[in-house]
């Protein structure tokens, strides 16, 4: 059986056909004729706009606590004598965080692709995510001990996988090859007006730590919303596969051997999402204790809105263009490199003017990533019928790296005393994502 890729080349799977649904799709769903077609009918305005909601939403939840309230928070229940100490404390939490994200990922998409549910395989499983990201927040806006903030950051990064991993399926399940590019945009754009929203509403609005993370919570939900309200073709009971521990284990490897350009895809956005992560999550340290800013909230918040500028132009003129051109691979090494090169500016000249022009450069470098990166995931998938299992398996290359890169980054700290190789680090990570990438040939 082969399986073709937007036109750009054919790669050989070896699954077996799944049955042609017999159940018809509910009026308005973007689908094909099976649930494991490729989907041919263009997705529309509105679902395009109820997709970035949600996104939004999404982001201000998971960012602002990242950038802002978590580091704040655990600084201001150690208050340590050596402001060191306070970057390991986050860096652990976060570290914590990331090996629960291996697991949950992949587990939430194998468990979607298998759900019968009359509201659909995805909704479930974004609707329950939502729930839980939302009630973490809240209970960790009310901590004050190390382990309990860490152990409620635990529990709203599993809620932040459960929802993601359905809400990224759905691009393979409803949107064509031909638009994937400009929908991968509305997914990636929401992030930057995301963070700068989120540090917005919290320092200036809302500015109790409680607070903070219920306005958050809260925003998550209400924009989660009008997507949960769009139809979605259920998965009829003759497409499911059977339901094992032993199968669903078994299924979560994936051999790069056998699927070589969906291991360097893996491969390459590990490593630019490292590089990312190194270059933005300490960034708040950085301009407190690297530059001695008396400002730094306030500057952090300008940083952010240049960085959002650039995220969001990226995002939606390259996944557009990608598609038009029908190419994803070249946007996707020049990205890495571009960020490469931001990081090498802060590294060199550690000054406030440098890290607006890095912002500038890292936004549309990651926006760009973010955008075609993801449609060009979609086209290496090695098989149809468990896209929500192996995008899963792509989406901890991008969650895993955020919470790994503050630990990376502290214990860089550590060792130098400086951010210095914090930023080197970034740089050689971003690089050595541009030579993964360059690997991919299925996909032009």
């Amino acid at each position: 059986m082969t399986r073709t890729d937007g036109g750009d080349a054919t790669t050989p799977t070896t699954p077996a056909t799944p049955p042609t649904s017999g159940t018809p799709a509910p009026r308005g769903v973007p689908t094909a004729s099976g649930a494991f077609d490729e989907p041919t009918r263009p997705v529309r305005a509105g679902w395009m706009a109820a997709f970035a909601a949600a996104w939004l939403g999404v982001w201000m939840a998971q960012l602002t606590p990242v950038q802002l309230l978590l580091p704040a928070q655990i600084d201001a229940e150690l208050r340590p004598d050596d402001w060191i100490e306070s970057v390991v404390a986050f860096g652990v939490v976060s570290g914590i965080a990331a090996l629960f994200v291996v697991i949950a990922y992949p587990l939430t998409g194998a468990l979607s692709d298998r759900t019968t549910s009359r509201y659909g395989r995805r909704r479930p499983w974004i609707a329950g995510g939502a729930l839980l990201f939302a009630a973490s927040l809240v209970v960790l806006g009310l901590q004050h001990e190390l382990w309990a903030i860490g152990l409620a950051w635990v529990g709203a990064t599993i809620g932040f996988c459960v929802m993601t991993a359905a809400l990224t399926a759905t691009i393979s399940d409803q949107v064509p090859v031909g638009q994937r590019g400009v929908v991968s945009g509305w997914m990636s754009a929401p992030q930057a007006v995301g963070i700068i929203l989120g540090l917005v509403l919290v320092t200036m609005v809302f500015t109790g730590q409680l607070t903070g993370y219920a306005v958050v919570a809260v925003a998550l939900l209400v924009l989660a919303v009008p997507f949960l309200l769009r139809p979605e073709a259920p998965l009829a009971a003759g497409e499911r596969e059977r339901v094992t521990a032993r199968g669903i284990l078994a299924s979560l490897w994936i051999s790069p051997r056998g699927h070589p350009d969906f291991g360097w895809t893996l491969l390459s956005r590990v490593l630019v999402s490292i590089g990312n992560a190194l270059g933005t999550s300490l960034l708040l340290y950085f301009l407190m204790f690297g530059l001695g800013d008396a400002n730094a909230e306030e500057d952090l918040i300008v940083l952010t809105l240049i960085y959002m500028v650039f995220v969001i132009v990226a995002s939606l003129a390259f996944g557009r263009l990608s598609d038009l051109l029908g190419r994803r691979r070249v946007f996707v090494l020049l990205a890495a490199s571009l960020q490469g090169v931001a990081a090498l500016l802060l590294a060199v000249f550690p000054d406030l003017g440098v890290a607006m022009v890095a912002a500038g450069l890292l936004g549309l470098a990651y926006g760009c990533f973010l955008s075609v990166d993801q449609a060009l995931a979609t086209q290496v998938l090695p098989d149809p019928a468990s896209r929500g299992k192996d995008l899963g398996i792509l989406n901890i290359a991008t969650a895993v790296p955020q919470s790994l890169g503050p630990l990376l980054g502290a214990l860089a700290v550590v060792a130098t005393g400086s951010f210095t190789l914090v930023f080197v680090l970034g740089a050689v990570f971003a690089f050595a994502g541009a030579v993964a990438v360059s690997r991919v040939r299925s996909v032009r």
